[in-house]
């Protein structure tokens, strides 16, 4: 494998497989409809990059990957097949890039890059040197994905398209499960047998590691069938291997300690990501590290050095009487967590959720779930849905509005609109939080820029 084309490499999962071949001195080339702060990086560290179908592009490679988004109709796909040269999606190339590798792979519903993100720093606190990829850039390493020098792979395992299903993990984490993506997931069970799926891929002698705590790992446990030893489950219960225990929450920071499952404590961790869910993040992926025989207690100190991940609640500009803040969320259980969080670690702000829908079949869905989550904020503006690889114009998330209650929430489709209507509303002290998987970003730089203050934006 001298040289690999990329169909939509401008994309974060598949950007990330490229940038990581580019450091194993693999020859990359690639394509995409769009520009992306991905397509720009991995073309600054060298693929052959270009905008629109190439197919004289792909004819130059000895195996194409193509993105979920791209349709056997795509004239790149066509002219590969035509000479016989192999077109993978990202599920059927990942035995090729983890092979030899202790694979670590962190799945759930939410949180799963949060999680991957701190076993990375984790393991890189250890003085290991993992190879990874994720969903989106680590802060202070300003990267999704990295070729390590030693055995262990790192992997954000996505559930879209049954990405996670080309993995076999010495170690599978899932975070939680709960039902998403039903533009490809029928049904919730079928959601849900993914999950079991992915559980059935681990090593014959690997270990499943799952969270206790969650309604849906409750229920697909009652599917499963481990050996003993080889399922071990983390969360604040005390019924789990790995328990989250004298759990404080201040201002600004987090403190627990970690029950094992030989009873000893590991600990006290500190964590300045705000919510509990985070805490629950951080036990999954310090049970991981336990799991491939890292002693706990000389880590006490690196999740206080944890600074987070792009996009993950992270903070864009502010001042002393307004704060905005970019956010992930696109599942109404991101929106709350999210906002229950911001209200512990801000608790003298009024609070303000600025929601971009992701995919129509999500919104629609989801919706009243949507609404209630939205509801707990002090202020709701629902912008301009983003179809992502969904297309209708007749539909629209207005209804919405009308179900958070007391008349909070408006539905403002057009940016300028919306930066002047939270400009014209603002009070002594005001935390936004915009919540995309889309243009977010966009739309906080237009605010931060009414704002007259400067920030910094992936």
């Amino acid at each position: 494998m001298n040289k690999v084309h990329f169909i939509g490499i401008g994309g974060t999962g598949i950007s990330a497989i490229a940038r990581l071949l580019l450091e194993r001195g693999v020859q990359v080339s690639g394509t995409d409809l769009n520009t992306s702060p991905y397509f720009e990086a991995v073309t600054r560290l060298g693929a052959q990059t270009k905008l629109g179908h190439h197919p004289q592009l792909a004819l130059q490679a000895d195996l194409v990957v193509r993105s979920s988004a791209v349709k056997d109709e795509d004239p790149e796909v066509q002219a590969a097949r035509e000479v016989g040269i192999p077109v993978l999606k990202r599920s059927e190339f990942l035995p090729q890039l983890t092979a030899g590798s202790t694979t670590l792979a962190i799945a759930g519903s939410h949180g799963k890059t949060t999680t991957t993100a701190m076993l990375i720093h984790l393991l890189n606190s250890a003085n290991l040197d993992p190879s990874f990829i994720l969903g989106a850039d680590i802060k202070g390493q300003h990267t999704n994905a990295h070729a390590g020098k030693d055995q262990h792979f790192v992997i954000e395992a996505d559930e879209y398209d049954n990405m996670f299903l080309g993995l076999k993990p010495k170690v599978s984490v899932i975070t939680n499960i709960e039902y998403d993506h039903p533009d490809f997931f029928p049904t919730p069970l079928d959601y849900t047998w993914a999950f079991l799926n992915f559980l059935g891929k681990t090593e014959e002698d690997g270990v499943a590691l799952l969270c206790g705590d969650d309604l849906g790992v409750r229920k697909l446990l009652t599917f499963l069938t481990f050996p003993e030893g080889q399922l071990k489950t983390f969360g604040f219960n005390p019924a789990n291997d790995y328990q989250v225990m004298d759990y404080e929450a201040g201002e600004g920071h987090q403190s627990f300690y970690l029950r094992l499952p030989e009873n000893d404590m590991a600990g006290p961790f500190t964590l300045h990501q705000p919510g509990k869910f985070n805490v629950s993040n951080a036990a999954a992926a310090l049970a991981a590290a336990h799991l491939i025989g890292l002693d706990l207690n000389k880590l006490t100190d690196a999740l206080t050095t944890f600074s987070g991940t792009s996009r993950r609640f992270e903070q864009v500009c502010g001042n002393e009487k307004v704060q905005v803040f970019n956010d992930y969320g696109h599942h109404p259980s991101q929106l709350l967590q999210t906002i229950q969080g911001a209200r512990q670690s801000y608790p003298d702000h009024t609070i303000w959720a600025v929601w971009e829908p992701h995919t129509i079949s999500r919104t629609q869905r989801l919706h009243r779930e949507f609404a209630a989550a939205l509801d707990q904020a002090d202020h709701a503006v629902i912008l301009k849905l983003y179809g992502a690889r969904e297309e209708d114009p007749s539909f629209s998330p207005c209804s919405i509005v009308e179900e958070v209650s007391d008349k909070r929430c408006v539905y403002l489709p057009e940016n300028p609109d919306a930066v002047a209507y939270i400009l014209n509303n603002l009070g002594e002290k005001d935390l936004v939080i915009v919540f995309s998987a889309g243009k977010g970003p966009e739309f906080s730089r237009e605010l931060c820029a009414a704002l007259h203050l400067e920030g910094s934006n992936d």
